[in-house]
């Protein structure tokens, strides 16, 4: 495989880690409690939220959103970079063409977790609440870093198949695992950000998150069958000489 060829994979490696993050946002179990987690960590009222806010509550709720996925991202960010070790070390220790293998379960995970996603099989294992609950008010800008930790490290159901095909993506490819939980995170944070700022657009998209889903869940199981068929090399060369012939065209 060429260097380009690599770096058009990672591309694509990378978009998909974008989408699924954006899809673990708007699943149905992040998007609804979203505007009631903004509420929690910066003390205003949902009603205040969801109204018109001014350059003082645009502030606050900026400064608190980036503490929150700080801490988000320093969950997961070590997480990708511990799939990543030891998807390295697998391939270390088995002998025989263990690449292809670990795509081979990876696939074979992706697939069942999009089927999940979508809502097609019922997987009561990961139906269990695991958000952690908090009594008081977090105090300041360091107990949102905190409220961002505790809400990544029990991630709710909807988050969990979602971001372990992330980590299975991540095992698959070692050297680029951490670049695809970083695109995860990023992935993640665009909406919540955008949102911050438009929570009353929350409800219209809670109204459509099932067919959301479903559109998730059927590239999860796209991109567990191109994994489990190592597919992604012909994908990646297809992309290649694809964006190439435009150039050509345009520069002739």
């Amino acid at each position: 495989m060429g260097a380009i060829e690599a770096e058009t994979m990672l591309l694509v490696g990378m978009f998909l880690a974008v989408g699924a993050g954006a899809l673990s946002f708007l699943s149905p179990c992040v998007l609804p409690i979203f505007p009631a987690y903004m509420s929690y960590i910066t003390g205003i009222s949902v009603k205040e939220l969801q109204g018109d806010q001014d350059r003082k509550i645009r502030r606050q709720l900026l400064s608190h959103s980036f503490f929150f996925l700080l801490g988000v991202s320093l969950v997961f960010v070590s997480l990708g970079a511990s799939a990543s070790f030891l998807g390295q070390w697998a391939q270390n220790l088995l002998i025989g063409d263990t690449g292809l293998l670990i795509q081979r379960i990876a696939g074979i995970f992706i697939i069942f977790m999009g089927l999940f996603v979508a809502g097609w099989i019922s997987i009561p294992a990961l139906m269990k609440e695991r958000r952690l609950h908090y009594s008081k008010k977090p105090a300041g800008f360091l107990g949102t870093f905190f409220v961002g930790l505790g809400f990544a490290a029990g991630w709710t159901p909807c988050i969990g198949p979602i971001f372990g095909s992330i980590l299975l993506l991540a095992a698959t490819n070692p050297g680029q695992g951490v670049f695809y939980t970083i695109f995860y995170v990023i992935g993640f944070a665009l909406p919540f950000i955008i949102l911050t700022f438009f929570l009353g657009s929350t409800k219209w998209i809670v109204r459509h998150s099932g067919v959301i889903m479903k559109v998730g869940g059927v590239l999860m199981v796209v991109m567990g069958l191109v994994l489990f068929f190592g597919l992604m090399p012909r994908i990646s060369a297809f992309l290649l000489d694809l964006i190439q012939d435009t150039w050509m065209s345009r520069l002739g």
